[in-house]
């Protein structure tokens, strides 16, 4: 198990920007970008590129949020699982939705044929990558942009491996 930094330890201006926005996703958890910081400069980085991911660019932030924690719950990491976006709460995303979409989304109604897809998309990417081939991508596009499915892969290939990443250094801590 790697133990997060003291809080007076990770005060280097960097790392203070770095939990500052990591509240965004964890509501004041500091865990994450404690444990990063035994790396000050990787920790920047790496939340930089998870926040841009998450928060920024043409598809749903809300949709977005719902991928990330199925990601978390599929590396069965309770850590990343747990943490809910600031943002997305805020947008009206509940906890009855999340749970839909991290179980058979499939014929449920409240989801629409591309929210679905990015769903399946998600699941794909790990279980049968095989699956995500040129007819898969051909269906994408008609949900989404070329931009927003790369914003969609990059989504999925950060958060699934910092998941199973986070699972591995905390030994299943959760939120401690």
């Amino acid at each position: 198990m790697i133990h997060p930094i003291g809080e007076d330890v990770a005060r280097a201006p960097g790392l203070i920007t770095t939990e500052q926005s990591f509240t965004r996703l964890s509501g004041g958890d500091t865990t994450f970008p404690r444990i990063l910081a035994h790396v000050p400069g990787y920790a920047e980085a790496m939340w930089d590129a998870m926040s841009e991911a998450l928060f920024e660019g043409g598809v749903d932030h809300t949709l977005k949020e719902i991928i990330r924690i199925r990601l978390a719950r599929t590396a069965a990491d309770p850590y990343f699982a747990g943490l809910r976006s600031v943002q997305a709460a805020e947008s009206g995303l509940t906890e009855d939705r999340i749970d839909a979409g991290c179980a058979d989304f499939e014929d449920d109604a409240q989801f629409s044929d591309s929210e679905k897809w990015a769903l399946r998309y998600a699941s794909r990417m790990y279980e049968d990558p095989a699956g995500v081939d040129s007819a898969f991508y051909e269906e994408g596009k008609r949900h989404f942009t070329e931009a927003q499915i790369m914003e969609l892969g990059g989504l999925i290939a950060v958060f699934h491996g910092m998941s199973v990443f986070m699972s591995t250094l905390t030994g299943g801590l959760g939120g401690t």
